[in-house]
Parts: structure tokens; sequence; C-alpha cells
């Protein structure tokens, strides 16, 4: 099967039939395809337009029914691991993305032996002051700390090659960072192309003003886990080390100076009544600690594996 085209989707009913009947004429005959459509604990009427969908296109509609809403992530997990095409193309139900799309993004993918690519929405039809320029402040940011030259890292519209995506586990919201998830995870071959993008037409936008929020705390974990993910005691040890010695040297320092009083025979004062000598003490607890932490980092990722956060409660087209 050349493409499967992926649907995460939240209460979008209107847009559905439309933009199933735009990906069939984009594709056509052209291309061997599947449409995995996943519902993730919508309350209108999008699991009831999905099954008239599949049971008129049985042998290309697929989808994925949650129990509650669990995120994009999720979602997109979920239809990962049910994909088939050689070609993953991912993209919104809300018509902003354009279908159209679809065929120069899978060219490219394989003339060029890409691993993914990512779209860039160039001129972003959304309100200025909302989105577009907190998205600019996020992608520079993004890239500054992935090290990867993307102008759009959250463009729902993107392509992977079938080992990527298979590879990948998303968790929290980290379909933001799929890019720099597969770069970690050794798929180097990233590209992006310019896509069209259009105002909503139907319904309202499900991701309010506390993505971004979320979103460069998910980057900060992301840079954590891509320096440090599989080697916590080089960071947590180093900085633990550091701590105790800094502790080490200033008690070593106040005993030092209490010996030279005693055997010059002049006054001293108490050890418990000099500062420095609390300071010493916080810094070797803390040094302790944090290399505590890194060992105990070092067995949690030894020992612990994958686990499923979404609970399926429907399929269709699967066998």
């Amino acid at each position: 099967m050349n493409l499967s085209i992926v649907i995460p989707l939240l209460n979008e009913e209107e847009s559905l039939i439309e933009l199933h009947r735009r990906i069939k004429e984009v594709l056509n005959e052209d291309y061997s395809y599947e449409i995995i459509f996943v519902d993730d604990g919508s309350t209108d009427n999008s699991w009831d337009v999905i099954t008239g969908l599949q049971q008129l296109f049985p042998q290309e509609v697929k989808a994925i029914r949650f129990r509650k809403n669990y995120g994009k992530a999720q979602a997109l997990n979920a239809a990962f691991n049910m994909a088939q095409g050689d070609i993953i193309v991912t993209m919104d139900a809300d018509l902003q993305d354009f279908p159209e799309e679809i065929p120069g993004l899978y060219q490219r993918i394989t003339d060029e032996n890409l691993h993914l690519i990512s779209g860039w929405k160039q001129k972003r039809q959304d309100p200025v002051l909302t989105k577009n320029i907190p998205s600019k402040l996020f992608n520079a940011v993004a890239r500054k700390t992935s090290g990867l030259p993307l102008h759009d890292f959250n463009c729902g519209l993107k392509a992977y090659k079938k080992e990527v995506v298979k590879s990948l586990h998303l968790r929290s919201d980290m379909h933001r960072y799929i890019p720099v998830l597969a770069k970690n995870a050794g798929f180097t071959k990233i590209s992006e192309q310019k896509v069209k993008h259009t105002a909503r037409k139907h319904g309202i936008s499900k991701f309010g003003s506390s993505r971004f929020v979320n979103g460069f705390l998910d980057l900060i974990t992301l840079w954590f886990v891509g320096k440090f993910g599989h080697r916590p005691m080089h960071l947590f040890g180093a900085l633990g080390s550091l701590m105790f010695i800094l502790g080490f040297i200033m008690t070593f320092w106040i005993g030092a100076e209490k010996l030279y009083h005693v055997y010059q025979g002049t006054p001293a004062r108490l050890v418990s009544d000099n500062a420095w000598f609390y300071l010493a003490l916080v810094c070797m607890i803390i040094g302790v600690q944090l290399f505590l932490a890194g060992f105990l980092g070092e067995i949690t990722i030894r020992s612990k594996g994958a686990e499923t956060e979404y609970q399926v409660s429907d399929t269709l087209g699967f066998n």
C-alpha cells in the first residue's frame, strides 16, 4: 500500500464528508491508500459520519474511536500502530490543510529518500495576536533548542516513512515535536515544504491558550530527554558530585580555620555559629540527593517499558 492518511479529530462532523471527497479526488486511481480517522472522544455526530463513510467505502476508510478525549498525541499513536502504508501522511480534519498537497509530499519523500517532511504554513490564516505571533516565538525557540531548521514544528500536515512512525511513542502533547523525536531516534533526513493554509470553515479551534505554556514545558522536557534521557546520571551525577565537592571544600576550610585558631591559642567561634557551615551542609545534602536522582533515573529507564495511554472503544475497517 502506498499511503496511509491519518486524520485525528474532535467534533468535526461538518468537515468530514468534504475532506474525504477531496482526498479521494486527489488520490483517485493513482495510489493505493487507506484513510484512518481517529475520533478522539467527539461529543457531536462525527462518529456517525465516519461510520457512514466506512459503509460506503469499506476498502479505503478505517476508523478508531476513543472512549474519551485523550489528546492528539495519543490519537496519532493509535493510528500509527495500525497504519499499513509505506508513506504515512497526517493532516487535521478542520479543512485548514489542503489534501491537494499529498501527492507533492509523497513524491518528495520517495524521490529524495527522506524520512520526514514537515509542512510549513508560510501564510497562516489564523488570528495574528492569539496564534500567529505566539506560534512564531514558539517555533524560534524550538529551532534553537532542537537544532532543526524548521519554520513550523506544529503544522499538522506531515509525511513520514513507515519506519519512522513505527518507532515513535508519543506522550503528553509531544505531537508538536515529532521531527525532534524522529531526529533523536536517528532519522536525520528531515525537510520541510511550503503548504497552503486556509481559515477554518466550520466549528472552533480545539486548542486553547494553554497550549503555548504546555508547549514550552514539553520543549524543555524534550531537550532534557534528548540530551540525558538515556544517561540521567551524566547530568544529575555530575551536578551532585559538584555540589558535594563544593560542600566538602567549605567544610574543610571551616575545620582548617578552627584548628588554626586552636593552634595559635586565639579565640575561635563555634562551628555552628559560622554561616558557611550551614551552606556547606546544604550543598552536601543537595549533592547526595542529585546523585541519588541520577541513580534512580538509570534504574527506571532500564526497567520501565512503554505503556498504552488510551482506550479504544470501536474500530472500523481493520482486519
